[in-house]
């Protein structure tokens, strides 16, 4: 389980940082910065895990409390599907990711004095920090942040998916799972769809685009 060890071995402000909807085909990828005030704040980390040891309901109530607490700060920030064609997912991750550290220091009036952020590879941010292979197991900031990310982007594939019926973005999220690849094949891509990852190349059926 995810616990304070890391940020107290920091020092300071600590921020983490976690991205979702990378390996999606559709949909934006979504970063969320996340700052505990304490961290001996015991009750609202109950149940802060990697969001994809999670259940949806579990997730959306470690949401709630969290969004309601005055002892968090946390931020979101989105790279659109264009710019993941444009850029690739890689540099889109990574400007999600200062989006997201940009509205923190908007809020907390400063930048934080270090950020922990998840996996291997640690973007271009104005502050000190490192990445954590598999943070969201060790860092209870990563975990959050990936809890916030993870339920912003999936209600927003759910929206979308209201006015795109044909690919399941409600229950898949935009990945490429059966009923998304079905669609794609009788339907053709989308606006939100990432033209740049093989798949939707594959699939997407000429001239039904742009739906």
């Amino acid at each position: 389980m995810p616990d304070f060890t890391l940020e107290e071995a920091c020092g300071g402000l600590v921020a983490g940082i976690d991205e979702v909807g990378r390996g999606c085909l559709a949909g934006p990828v979504v970063a969320a910065s996340f700052v505990f005030s304490s961290y001996k704040i015991s009750d609202l980390c109950d149940g802060i895990d990697d969001s994809k040891k999670l259940s949806k309901k579990k997730r959306q109530s470690v949401f709630e409390r969290l969004s309601a607490s005055p002892d968090v700060v946390w931020a979101l920030g989105a790279g659109s599907s264009v710019e993941i064609d444009k850029y690739n997912i890689r540099q889109a991750t990574h400007l999600a990711m200062r989006r997201s550290l940009a509205v923190l220091r908007h809020r907390l009036g400063k930048n934080p004095d270090y950020v922990l952020v998840d996996g291997n590879d640690f973007p271009d941010l104005p502050c000190k920090g490192r990445a954590v292979v598999k943070g969201d197991r060790y860092s209870l900031s990563i975990a959050a942040a990936s809890i916030m990310a993870k339920v912003v982007r999936d209600r927003v594939m759910e929206r979308l998916s209201l006015r795109y019926a044909h690919y399941g973005w409600e229950n898949n999220a935009g990945y490429g799972v059966k009923k998304h690849l079905e669609g794609l094949q009788k339907k053709g891509a989308t606006p939100h769809h990432r033209y740049s990852f093989a798949p939707v190349q594959r699939l997407a059926v000429s001239g039904i685009g742009n739906l």
